[in-house]
C-alpha cells in the first residue's frame, strides 16, 4: 500500500457488542441532534404562555386594529371596508393637524429637557457621599406616583386663584397666570410637569451607564492633567453613547403616547390648545365612536414614532459604541 492509497479497512463481522457499539458511533450526530431538540423543546415550552398571551392580547388586536382602519366601523354598527378613505380624510381634518402640530411642540419641549436634566441629575447622585441614596429614592419618586393622583397635585399648584406657583410670582412682584386656562401656556405647563414625572426613569438609566464606565480611564484622564469638564467630553459622554439612544428611543415614545395628564387636567383644551394625537384618538374612538377613524390616527402615530426611530438608529450609529 502506497502513501497515496487510501486507507480502508475492512472489519470483521462483530460481536453483538461490537454492533452496540458501532450503532451509537454511527448515530452520535443524530442523538446529539435529539437532546438539541429536546433541549429546545422545553425552552419553547416554558415561554409558550408568555407568547400566547402575547399573540391574544397584542398580536391579533394590532392585526385588527390594522383591518379596522380600512373599514367606518363603530361600536353599533358594524361598518364597511373604505379602502384608503379615512387616511385620505386625515389630510383634510383640521382636528388631526393641530393634534400633530401640538404632539409636535410638545415632544420637542420635552424630550431634550428630560434628557438633560435626567443626565444633570444622575451625574449629581453619582458620588459616593452620606444619604446619596435618599437623594436618589427621592427624585425617583415621581416615576412611582400615580399618573391622575400627580395630575391632582400639579392642577393645584397651576390653579389660577389659589395655586403655589402664583403665590410665589406674586411674592416676587410678577403678575399670576391662567396656567391651564390660557391656550399660550396649557401645552408648556403639561411638558414641565411630564418633565417632572419622567427625569427620575431616565436618571436611572443614566446612572447605571455612568457606573458601567471604567474608574480606570477617569484616573488616566487626570494623571493627564484633564480636568472635570475635558474627561465628560472625552470619556463620559462617548460611552454613554448606548444609554443616550436607548433614553431618547424610550422618551421619544413615552412622550408621543401622553394622554393621563391631558385627561386629566386640560381635556384637550382650552380650545384645543392640548389635544395631542393620543387624546384625539381617545376622542374619535370613546366620545364619538368612530373606531375606524380611530385606528387610523392610532397608525399614523405608530409610522410617525417607527419613522423617528429609524432615523435616530441611523444618526447614531457611527457614534454609538458599544465596547468600553
Amino acid at each position: 500500500m502506497t502513501n497515496n492509497e487510501p486507507n480502508i479497512q475492512v472489519k470483521p463481522p462483530s460481536s453483538p457488542s461490537s454492533k452496540k457499539k458501532s450503532y451509537f458511533q454511527r448515530n452520535k450526530d443524530f442523538w446529539g441532534s435529539t437532546q438539541r431538540r429536546k433541549r429546545a423543546l422545553a425552552g419553547y415550552t416554558f415561554i409558550a404562555p408568555a407568547y400566547l398571551l402575547f399573540v391574544i392580547f397584542l398580536f391579533i388586536p394590532v392585526i385588527w386594529a390594522f383591518y379596522l382602519s380600512f373599514t367606518s366601523y363603530t361600536i353599533f354598527t358594524p361598518g364597511e371596508f373604505v379602502g384608503i378613505g379615512n387616511y385620505s380624510r386625515l389630510v383634510n381634518d383640521n382636528s388631526f393637524r393641530t393634534a400633530l402640530w401640538n404632539t409636535t411642540y410638545y415632544a420637542l419641549m420635552v424630550i431634550p429637557l428630560n434628557i438633560s436634566i435626567s443626565l444633570c441629575l444622575a451625574l449629581l447622585v453619582n458620588r459616593k457621599m452620606k444619604g446619596m441614596n435618599f437623594f436618589r429614592a427621592a427624585y425617583y419618586v415621581p416615576v412611582v406616583t400615580s399618573i391622575i393622583a400627580a395630575s391632582m397635585i400639579w392642577m393645584w399648584l397651576y390653579d389660577s386663584n389659589n395655586g403655589l406657583i402664583n403665590y410665589v410670582l406674586i411674592q416676587l412682584g410678577f403678575n399670576p397666570q391662567s396656567w391651564l386656562n390660557d391656550p399660550n401656556l396649557a401645552l408648556p405647563a403639561l411638558a414641565f410637569m411630564r418633565v417632572w414625572k419622567g427625569v427620575g426613569w431616565n436618571m436611572v438609566i443614566f446612572l447605571a451607564g455612568l457606573q458601567s464606565i471604567p474608574k480606570t480611564l477617569y484616573e488616566a484622564a487626570s494623571i493627564e492633567g484633564a480636568g472635570g469638564w475635558k474627561s465628560f467630553w472625552k470619556i463620559t459622554w462617548p460611552l454613554l453613547a448606548p444609554t443616550t439612544f436607548f433614553v431618547f428611543v424610550m422618551a421619544t415614545i413615552s412622550t408621543f403616547q401622553t394622554f393621563g395628564e391631558i385627561y386629566a387636567m386640560t381635556s384637550g383644551g382650552p380650545v384645543g390648545s392640548t389635544t395631542t394625537l393620543v387624546y384625539l384618538i381617545f376622542v374619535y374612538g370613546f366620545e364619538r365612536y368612530e373606531m375606524g377613524y380611530a385606528a387610523a390616527i392610532a397608525f399614523v402615530l405608530f409610522f410617525i414614532i417607527f419613522v423617528l426611530t429609524l432615523i435616530n438608529m441611523f444618526i447614531t450609529q457611527k457614534k454609538v459604541n458599544y465596547d468600553l
